[in-house]
Order: structure tokens, then sequence, then C-alpha cells
């Protein structure tokens, strides 16, 4: 996503620079009001951005200092290609439960989940399912600032400003800024309960999944405009406002969130029990190995399928292993696409047959 720098009030100018929001500390505020007050005079001068906001206990920051926002699914300071690829498979799975439960269910907009991966990413996100490349925001302060202090055992707690394009549509693209915008208020059936509580938006950087040039262009703090530290204690409200409760925020008969629940323990059970975490894990181990080898014959092979064709052609004498890793891709897309219908013994004998073949595939 493009990096921006925001204006700052009066105030923060004092404290901080456009270009040094994300290292230093939370300008600190005393109240509510005291907030808003800041945030309405951020929103006047910064005409070109719609402002989100985001609460958090901690103010997390990377190797070099700066406050980061990665989406959970590029989470992890040493991020394998292996471990990225392991959890887009598990998102794959999750989805494809997502789609069949909301068929099984009735839900309404099923359809148009079953056709746009956004929608399924939004809810798996938002519901805390698995890790997506999205990330979740806010367009309320004050939700913003309940979520900051919501099980927060540290005396203070923090709310950062993002500047983003201003949307048009459920899901908007600005292919200029690089970004996907999500309205969950727009995109989620009735039946969801916590978008509408928590006033919810999802953001990511549009079309990028398991590869990307650089990491950093997938951090929300380059759209960060001002970060503010509050104290996480009743003070803060005053006698005018008052935090929204934990039971407002997570509604309770909320008939999604116990759907999502369904697709957790399924995916518990499938990854758990029936071992499908084992098996994608070591797929995404022998993948890099067949990858590696096909490129000593030919130069940009970047999919599997393609490897094993070259290999077919330069290494004859493994026909028969070779057979056998093909058949596996086969079963690893049956096992992303279709896993409520992976029975425990075929995925058993698969990851042994996968052992052995990485073993002697050298």
């Amino acid at each position: 996503m493009r990096q921006i720098h925001g204006i700052l009030t009066e105030e923060l100018k004092s404290y901080t620079s456009t270009k040094d929001v994300a290292t230093s500390s939370g300008y600190p505020v005393r109240t509510y009001r005291e907030l808003v007050e800041q945030v309405a005079k951020l929103s006047y001068l910064n005409k070109d951005f719609l402002l989100f906001f985001r609460g958090q206990a901690n103010d997390y920051k990377n190797k070099a200092g700066k406050s980061t926002f990665y989406p959970t699914i590029y989470r992890s300071d040493y991020l394998t290609q292996e471990e990225l690829n392991y959890r887009f498979d598990k998102l794959y799975s999750a989805s494809k439960i997502l789609a069949e439960l909301f068929k099984e269910h009735k839900v309404e907009g099923q359809y148009e989940l079953r056709r746009k991966k956004h929608i399924q990413w939004s809810i798996l996100q938002h519901y805390e399912v698995t890790e997506t490349p999205l990330i979740d925001i806010t367009q309320s302060i004050r939700v913003a600032s309940s979520f900051a202090q919501l099980n927060n055992d540290q005396d203070t707690a923090y709310i950062y400003v993002f500047g983003l394009p201003y949307y048009s549509n459920r899901i908007s693209i600005n292919s200029e800024h690089d970004l996907i915008n999500i309205r969950l208020l727009s995109i989620t059936p009735p039946q969801a309960l916590r978008p509408y509580f928590q006033e919810g938006f999802l953001v990511g950087t549009d079309d990028i999944t398991n590869e990307y040039e650089r990491k950093e262009e997938l951090d929300l703090n380059n759209r960060l405009i001002a970060k503010f530290e509050i104290p996480n204690s009743k003070s803060f409200w005053g006698r005018s406002f008052n935090r929204i409760p934990e039971n407002a925020l997570y509604p309770k008969n909320d008939e999604i969130e116990n759907i999502c629940k369904d697709i957790s323990k399924n995916l518990r059970i499938e990854i758990a029990s029936s071992n499908i975490g084992v098996f994608l894990k070591l797929w995404v181990e022998l993948e890099q190995i067949v990858l590696k080898q096909a490129g000593q014959y030919v130069r940009d092979v970047h999919n599997i399928r393609n490897a094993l064709n070259v290999l077919f052609k330069y290494e004859e004498s493994r026909y028969g292993i070779l057979k056998e890793i093909d058949s596996l891709r086969m079963f690893r897309n049956h096992v992303v696409h279709k896993p409520m219908s992976i029975s425990s013994e075929d995925l058993n004998k698969n990851i042994e047959v996968l052992r052995n073949i990485k073993v002697g595939f050298k």
C-alpha cells in the first residue's frame, strides 16, 4: 500500500513530526472529549483522507522501532515461505467450510459469499477463525477506545488514526493507493451481530497473497497519521461518556459467531485429529524441494505442476517417484478445496507417503 504522511494538529506538531509518528510514543490525552477534539482537527486538516481508528492495549513495534500493523497472516519476525503457504492453505480450507455451512444453515447472502473471497475472508477475520490478509479497523472512536481498554492490565492504552481513501462501495478497491477497504456492515448478513455493534471495517493490500516483493508494503503503518496514548481508567471517559461493555462488543446469540465456532472446531479436528496441518506442512516442504530441483534445468519455474513437467523431461529415471508426487499434488488440492470430504485413513496414508518421499527425494 502507498505510504502517506498526514497533516498534524498544532499540539501534535510540538510533540512529533509527520515522518516520526510511528516511532514516537503516543501523544498523551487525558479524556475521551480531548481525544475527540484532536480527531476533529485531524479530520479537518486531512481532507484528502477518511479517518479510521484502531485501539490496542500495547504499542507493538518492529525492529526499526516503528508501530506495526500487519494482517494476522503476515505476522512473524521470521515468516518462511513454507509457513506462509501453509497459512494460506488453512485460510482456503476455512473459506470452503464457511461456504458449506452458510448453505447448510440457509444464511442470507450465501450465494454471494460463495463467489467472493473477500466476503469469506472478512467473516473469518472478524470472527477470529484463522489468519487472513485483512486487519480490523473502525470508524468509531468510542469503539476503538473501548477495545483499547478491554481486558487491558496496563496503565495506558493506544489509539491509532489511519488515513484511507474515501470508499464508494461495500468493497472498495483503490488501485492508486493499492488498498482494499471492506465495510462489514454492508457485506455481512443481519445474523452477524458483531460487525454492527463494532462498526467494523477491514483493510488490506489488494491482490497480494502468499507472494510479495517487500513485506513492508503490507504494513498498515504506511497509512498512520497519528498515535494517542490514553489512560486505562474510568476517568478517561468522564461523566458524559461510557466505555462500551464487552457484552455489547461481543453480543450474545450471534448466529454467525456460532457458525464460525463450528468452522474453528472443524479446522481443529481436521488439523489436530486428521492431521491436515501435518500433511500441508510436509507438502509445502516437498514442494520447495521439487521447485529447487526443477530450477537446475529451467529458470523461473514458479509452480509445482510446471516443476514436475520439467523433471519428467530431464529425470526419466525417477518417473515412479515423480508420479507419486503428482498424485500427492492432486490429493493436496482436494484437501484444500474439500477438506470436509477427506477421510482420516486417506490422510494418514498420504502423510506417510509424503514423509518417505521427502527422505528419498534429494
